[in-house]
């Protein structure tokens, strides 16, 4: 059942769970609140700080994330695990880590990545550079490499190049676009993707679409263009 549980319903639950804490402890009665009842709140501001991914090559997965994508090793656990970290700039002490699996061939080899889920799990990781030059630069980078770009297109709030790591998870290579262009109304920026064709993949607009009350809302174009007006409620 979703939403708040009903009275009578609540009632119950707090009474299970004071007769199991008192039978977990000699038949004393605890002061318990369920979680329906509490009055604390979540601070504010969080962020995602680092993330961890389990590889089956690390050193191939090292040479992807520094030769390829511009990380640098900070760090490895001496200990326990083989873990690398990773960032990329000095002014934070990680951003992510890499860990060795035990037994990779038991591991079974990655499906083609794709935004449609298939499976509960990470659907992609997204990694921002600094601006649209170094961005344009990173994308010829990757081209040259062999990297293939699974999908490219232009959201409302970044422009992007999603790829696949060598243990198929998926990248979203992106530059952010200024505040102003889609500021003004976040839901229709979200909900708005513009498909290139691979002719376009290393082509990039300033033109950028705007959202907000006093802009028109732009206009789907089927196999071209995604909008909040084309997407099923």
């Amino acid at each position: 059942m979703s939403g708040s549980l009903i009275p009578r319903e609540r009632d119950t639950l707090s009474a299970s769970v004071a007769v199991t804490s008192a039978e977990q402890h000699g038949g004393k009665i605890m002061s318990m609140q369920s979680s329906t009842q509490a009055s604390t709140t979540p601070s504010a501001s969080p962020s995602v700080n680092h993330l961890v991914l389990n590889v089956r090559d690390i050193e191939r997965s090292h040479r992807f994330y520094t030769e390829l994508l511009g990380f640098e090793q900070c760090g490895e656990l001496t200990h326990t695990m083989t873990m690398r970290f990773y960032r990329g700039d000095a002014s934070r002490h990680h951003d992510f880590a890499l860990v060795q699996v035990n037994d990779p061939a038991a591991t079974p080899a990655p499906d083609r990545w794709s935004m449609e889920p298939k499976q509960i799990g990470v659907n992609h990781i997204a990694i921002a550079y600094p601006d649209r030059e170094s961005w344009l630069n990173q994308l010829r980078h990757l081209k040259a490499n062999g990297v293939e770009f699974i999908v490219r297109g232009n959201h409302g709030m970044t422009h992007s190049a999603y790829i696949a790591d060598p243990d198929g998870y998926g990248l979203e290579v992106l530059y952010n676009l200024p505040e102003e262009v889609w500021g003004g109304d976040i839901d229709a920026a979200l909900n708005y993707f513009e498909y290139l064709p691979p002719e376009e993949e290393l082509e990039d607009t300033t033109d950028y679409q705007r959202f907000g009350d006093d802009v028109p809302p732009p206009e789907a174009v089927p196999g071209r263009v995604v909008t909040r007006q084309a997407v099923s409620p």
